[in-house]
């Protein structure tokens, strides 16, 4: 057969196989129906099990593995399906269409905003584009910001999440867990590492350098190439920096921002010492309540999944069966259990798709333990 005759041939095969799908879809409503009435749960995994068994039998062994392949998309697609249909309320469905009710249409400008370090850090910088007017609350530690925000101290709080060099910043994703709390706004702030000291001294000179640790990461090259300097982990940049200047030493500097120089009466020394010019951080602002912004098209998730093959397939397949962009997918060990892991989803989706509020709703009841922790913008 000539290439046109074949391409022909599989026409007609598709068309038949669009038709068949058709029909599958149709019967699996007809199925989510009787599994209402009877209050059944949308996954099945004995009976989805004998269909894979029975269709990869007749297969052959020469596409067993392509059939399994099908079969799970098509598993996806009928459960996603199924719980659209359905569409099972939950706490967590209702709290978000009171939200959505509630939409407002800006951030306020003015709020107590608290953020880790000292005056000039990088996420006091980024409040700021947030809340030009904001009343900053300075604290210690990355806790500490959780901690007030959830004691009603603070309005909100702001936590980087991600460098786009140094990857995510680990402390912040395991305190996640510990904390109530919703993600309100998002904003990437570029970062520019100079190095900082009392006195414009040459680098030769210098015994010391501090800096956060992600800080140092971001710079790691420069800091390998002066080898011979000690490296000292510090809480936050611009702690750092105050340290210089309230220091007597001269031998001693700081990877902090350009914007403390001026701040703490200190001496740039050297520019640009990040690895990449192209340096960005993500940080998040959190609220204590539910809070959604029109605007808002990226939704965070926390959860974690049965300890068993597919479960995370499951859940991933969910999210692709409505046609969404899972753009981010953070995994953390669960301590105390080996090998077993939570996970953080950032996706591109509004919940004010009733389509996605009843994806949330699925994901819900089938994760082990689920966590919506809010949908947002970001600039």
């Amino acid at each position: 057969m000539q290439l046109q005759e074949l391409r022909e041939n599989m026409n007609q095969i598709d068309d038949k196989l669009v038709d068949l799908f058709v029909e599958r879809m149709k019967t699996s409503a007809e199925i989510a129906g009787s599994k209402k009435e009877q209050n059944l749960p949308v996954l099945d995994q004995k009976r989805e099990q004998e269909v894979l068994s029975r269709v990869i039998e007749r297969a052959g062994d020469e596409f067993a593995m392509y059939t399994r392949m099908l079969y799970a998309t098509l598993f996806d697609l009928g459960r996603s399906y199924q719980a659209t249909l359905l569409n099972r309320r939950t706490e967590l469905g209702d709290a978000i269409q009171e939200s959505v009710k509630n939409m407002k249409l800006e951030m306020p400008q003015k709020a107590v905003v608290a953020c880790q370090g000292v005056e000039g850090s990088y996420a006091q910088q980024a409040g700021n584009k947030i809340f030009p007017l904001a009343n900053m609350m300075f604290f210690s530690s990355f806790e500490s910001v959780f901690n007030a925000v959830e004691s009603g101290m603070c309005q909100y709080g702001i936590l980087p999440i991600e460098n786009s060099s140094a990857g995510s910043v680990t402390e912040v994703y395991d305190l996640m867990v510990k904390h109530k709390f919703y993600i309100v706004k998002a904003v990437k702030l570029h970062i520019n590492h100079v190095l900082l000291a009392k006195e414009k001294i040459d680098l030769t000179k210098v015994k010391e350098i501090i800096s956060h640790e992600q800080a140092l990461s971001q710079c790691s090259e420069f800091l390998k190439k002066n080898s011979h300097i000690k490296v000292t982990v510090f809480e936050n940049t611009a702690t750092a920096a105050k340290y210089i200047a309230q220091s007597d030493r001269k031998d001693i500097a700081a990877i902090s921002s350009p914007q403390c120089a001026g701040l703490y009466g200190l001496q740039v020394i050297d520019e640009d010492i990040q690895n990449n010019q192209n340096n960005y951080t993500r940080f998040i602002c959190i609220s204590k309540n539910m809070e959604l912004y029109a605007g808002a098209g990226k939704i965070s998730l926390m959860l974690s999944v049965a300890h068993r093959p597919g479960a995370l397939h499951d859940m991933i397949g969910k999210i692709s069966s409505h046609g969404l962009n899972l753009s981010k997918l953070e995994s953390r060990p669960i301590p105390g259990k080996d090998f077993e892991f939570r996970f953080y989803f950032d996706i591109d989706a509004s919940v004010y798709s009733q389509g996605v509020i009843a994806l949330l709703n699925d994901m819900s009841i089938n994760a082990e333990q689920f966590s919506f922790l809010g949908c947002y913008s970001e600039a």
